[in-house]
């Protein structure tokens, strides 16, 4: 799966933030500060080479929306991230082609997910993952460690994709229960405890799967 995505944002340390957080979770971000220097960029034959565009509205040089029909006849798929919170501004991104809206401040993960949703539009899922001696296989929802199946619950195999799909990420357990089970869920935290450590005795991940104190969990494997 493609992995490069255009970081199109004029304030330095945000754009710093959302690519240390891209890389962390396994993409390839290529950051851009001015409008006019991306516009010059796709037309170069290497721009259609990008799987997704993360684009601020105001910026120097020419702003995000002119910038997206240019990002639209390369196909690449555009997630506004802007300060531009209101109606008129959502409507016009939106009904002119962005694939989603999103209004600063905004919670890192929340910009993960809505990143794998978009990507997971425009591109194949990966056929499988490889963790140590454990192959994934997330259209099949099968799982083998050393060649042989293990058996996995639906929910326990939910479980472990979010983490795998979030790797290097700390999610909470509350964000778990949120993903597994949508907001209106009320069950304990505790049950998210349970299916990691079915998880972990199930593949011997003891190492791999991390408890972060006072938070919840991390999947560390770098070549996931």
């Amino acid at each position: 799966m493609n992995g490069k995505i255009l970081v199109i944002e004029d304030e330095e340390h945000i754009n710093e933030l959302i690519c240390l957080n891209l890389e962390t979770a396994g993409y390839e971000p290529v950051p851009f500060y001015d409008g006019d220097v991306l516009s010059r960029h796709l037309k170069e034959a290497s721009a259609a080479n990008y799987a997704l565009a993360l684009l601020d509205v105001m910026l120097p040089g020419k702003e995000g929306f002119e910038l997206l029909p240019e990002l639209k006849a390369l196909e690449i798929p555009v997630i506004f991230l802007t300060a531009r919170g209101d109606l008129n501004s959502k409507v016009k991104g939106l009904t002119d082609g962005a694939e989603d809206y999103m209004v600063k401040p905004f919670e890192m993960l929340e910009l993960l997910v809505r990143v794998e949703k978009v990507l997971s539009r425009f591109q194949k899922e990966e056929e499988c993952y490889h963790i140590r001696d454990v192959e994934i296989f997330p259209k099949e929802r099968i799982v083998r460690k050393a060649g042989i199946v293990v058996p996995f619950k639906p929910m326990e195999f939910d479980c472990l994709m979010l983490l795998v799909r979030y790797k290097n990420i700390a999610l909470s357990r509350e964000q778990l229960l949120q993903m597994l089970w949508g907001v209106e869920f009320e069950g304990e935290t505790r049950t998210i405890d349970v299916h990691i450590g079915r998880i972990r005795k199930k593949l011997g991940f003891q190492d791999v799967i991390k408890t972060v104190p006072r938070i919840g969990y991390r999947l560390e494997d770098r070549t996931v």
